[in-house]
């Protein structure tokens, strides 16, 4: 019996018309800010935003962007978020066998099977039903790369280590894409939220997980696990963009803070300015 995980935030925090849609992501993709040096690599991993598109967006297209010239090269793509919805211990997984978006439906991997060998991952669709870390993803996803299946997992309380010892598990090769979702501060004004979301950046430049708490990342947890597996492989953090809603929508009372780094080999760290 087919299972589809219906959006949940289609025509929220996103075009529900699949035209609209597709045409949204495309022009914040086309007017992404062309980072020097970043493309010279396929990334191996990407730390991309999940606030609505009017807000997040233009941060997380200039992730996304860098996946165009490798458009064929990825076949599956591990995507952890943080759980806003529902609290659970360790890491969750969907029994469905697709995620539906207005621009179609994402196959699951059947490399679930092996993530469930793992003792912090368990089956918990209840999680999955209403959150937005990992669906938001999923039209970018779309828009950029060829056919690719998709291991989707959700992120509760759980140790970093955990986190990265799945990652593990599941990274097998360079086809497969690791994205992890997360939002920076929130809720600062303006100059706070600059400050401490570029200590954030410093820290990811750095592979140090352990100085992001969850007032600095709502995703801490699995931006941490990602840090330590990056760390393990011998990869470089490239900070592609960081800005608030106070660049790109709203006002500058209270600001949420948003990043975007790509991890490659052999490739020196570009830090933030």
């Amino acid at each position: 019996m087919i299972r589809i995980r219906e959006a949940a935030v289609a025509g929220s925090f996103y075009p529900a018309e699949p035209g609209e849609l597709r045409a949204t992501v495309d022009r914040l993709l086309d007017t992404a800010p062309d980072t020097a040096g970043a493309a010279a690599k396929a990334p191996r991993a990407l730390i991309v935003p999940h606030a609505g598109y009017l807000y997040s967006g233009p941060v997380a297209a200039t992730a996304y962007a860098r996946l165009r010239p490798c458009r064929e090269f990825y076949r599956r793509v591990l995507l952890l978020g943080p759980a806003h919805h529902v609290a659970f211990d360790g890491l969750a997984l969907s029994t469905a066998s697709a995620f539906r978006t207005p621009l179609g439906d994402v196959p699951l991997d059947s490399a679930a099977d092996a993530a469930l060998e793992h003792p912090a991952v368990r089956v918990f669709d209840a999680a999955h039903r209403p959150e937005h870390s990992l669906e938001v993803q999923l039209p970018f996803l779309q828009c950029v790369l060829g056919p690719f299946t998709l291991l989707p997992l959700l992120v509760g309380h759980a140790p970093a280590n955990a986190v990265a010892g799945v990652i593990d598990l599941l990274w097998k090769g360079p086809e497969t894409l690791v994205v992890v979702s997360t939002d920076l501060s929130h809720y600062l004004d303006y100059e706070a939220a600059c400050s401490r979301d570029l200590d954030t950046c410093r820290a990811v430049e750095s592979l140090d997980g352990g100085r992001i708490g969850h007032s600095a990342a709502c995703g801490a947890t699995p931006l941490h696990g990602l840090l330590i597996a990056a760390r393990r492989r011998g990869l470089c953090a490239v900070t592609l963009d960081l800005r608030n809603s106070g660049d790109t929508a709203g006002g500058r009372g209270r600001v949420v803070g948003y990043g975007a780094w790509m991890f490659a080999e052999e490739q020196p760290c570009e830090k933030a300015a």
